[in-house]
């Protein structure tokens, strides 16, 4: 098969590192791709938001299958664009990538069919979203830009004032863009977050193993939400008890509810989960594997992936057998320092030939490519994903805080307390 991935980040690194393992991927390419994919695939400079072009490469490269790694296409239907020029595509069609592109319509569906989250309202005019806290709302309270926001359009306000400025960032000065046209004003739930990936064939969800991401930029998770800083997989706050609650009052109502709304979901839904004194509740949903979700759950999957995306398409995933190695992964993220405010980038990174050969630790890519010289420098935000595999979780954490001393470039940033959490299990 010729197949090609949508999109340049540390995901799409680790969606390339296990479709080149596919004894059935003959030809691999990455759109726009970067520095680390290139040694797995044959990247092309389209960005993921240019579907004509997209589907243009896909009919002269006779691709076989597309997968689409980011929330952006998705939302924007690059599903549907694809399908209609007969282009097999991974990825929910844009009527159901609206669970991750709306957070307004996720809460309503959840709300309509019982499915456990928090209280919540839908504002789209500024003035009644502050009359609202300033009348009923009880402290702390979350604010939620409702569309795409790069993880980054919530806030948390722990009084009126904080909240009043909330409505100021997402409604009025547009912070988010248009994701805040509309807002959703949230009860503030507390417990352990939890991440549950799972793959969809529109009738039959299979959870992958579970995850606990560290969203704050700071250690003790301090500072400003970011795509997320590091990983690990599984959490063992994730027991059987909660997973055979979440099976029944979660996972199968959701895709059941998206067949019965005429929006059958194929594909990956990211389950972001509180584990809460009540009860496990939604947080989220996401349409696509996470980030850095995906660098700890794919290298631990067993099965050839392009196997169980096959069945997702085609309605036969009740057919597969989804196993995951008992290993236990960390992923901690290398960072540009200012991250994610205000950064420098283009620093040459060094030490990358060092996790060459390596099968229990793995250096994925999130923000780089190559200078005019043909060396690879920091081009983001997030710059590396440093992931290593051990027996346990305390194994894998110091496997993986290792490897990060393998690779330096100037004003390398990281968080000292990724899976801190593990010690207290």
């Amino acid at each position: 098969m010729k197949i090609l991935i949508v999109g340049g980040g540390g995901r799409e690194h680790a969606i390339a590192q296990a479709v080149a393992k596919s004894p059935r991927c003959t030809k691999l390419y990455c759109a726009p791709g970067n520095a680390g994919i290139a040694a797995l695939a044959e990247c092309v400079p389209i960005g993921v938001m240019e579907f004509d072009k997209i589907v243009s490469f896909s009919k002269e490269n006779a691709i076989d299958l597309v997968i689409v790694g980011p929330d952006d296409p998705l939302v924007g239907g690059i599903v549907d664009e694809l399908e209609k020029a007969g282009i097999r595509t991974f990825g929910p069609r844009k009527n159901a990538a609206i669970i991750e592109g709306s957070k307004a319509f996720s809460k309503d569906l959840m709300k309509k069919y019982g499915i456990p989250t928090a209280a919540y309202e839908n504002f789209d005019d500024p003035e009644k979203a502050l009359e609202y806290l300033r009348t009923k709302a009880e402290f702390p309270i979350v604010l939620k830009a409702d569309g795409l926001a790069l993880g980054k359009g919530v806030l948390i306000c722990e009084n009126l004032a904080e909240a009043e400025e909330g409505v100021k960032t997402i409604m009025l000065d547009k912070k988010f863009g248009s994701s805040g046209n509309k807002m959703v004003i949230e009860e503030f739930m507390t417990g352990r977050e939890v991440s549950v990936l799972s793959f969809v064939d529109g009738k039959t969800v299979k959870i992958m193993s579970s995850a606990q991401d560290h969203k704050r930029a700071g250690d003790g998770d301090t500072g400003l939400n970011t795509g997320g800083m590091g990983n690990f997989s599984p959490t063992p706050f994730y027991t059987k008890e909660v997973d055979e609650f979440c099976q029944k009052n979660i996972f199968r109502p959701t895709v059941e509810a998206m067949a019965a709304e005429g929006r059958p979901f194929h594909g990956i839904i990211f389950f972001g989960l509180m584990l809460t004194p009540k009860g496990p509740r939604v947080l989220e949903y996401n349409a696509r594997f996470g980030d850095p979700e995906a660098q700890v759950v794919l290298p631990r999957l067993e099965n050839d992936i392009l196997d169980v995306v096959d069945a997702c398409i085609d309605g036969k995933l009740d057919e597969i057998d989804l196993k995951f190695s008992d290993k236990a992964a960390v992923c901690v993220v290398l960072a540009s320092d200012g991250y994610p405010v205000k950064y420098e980038k283009g620093f040459p990174i060094e030490g990358l030939e060092n996790f060459e050969g390596k099968d229990d630790a793995f250096c994925f890519h999130a923000g780089t490519k190559f200078d005019e010289a043909g060396r690879i420098v920091t081009n983001g935000g997030r710059v590396l994903g440093i992931t290593a595999l051990g027996n346990d979780l305390k194994e894998a954490r110091k496997k993986a805080y290792e490897a990060t001393e393998w690779v330096t470039f100037e004003n390398k940033y990281m968080r000292h307390d990724i899976g801190k959490a593990i010690d207290e299990a």
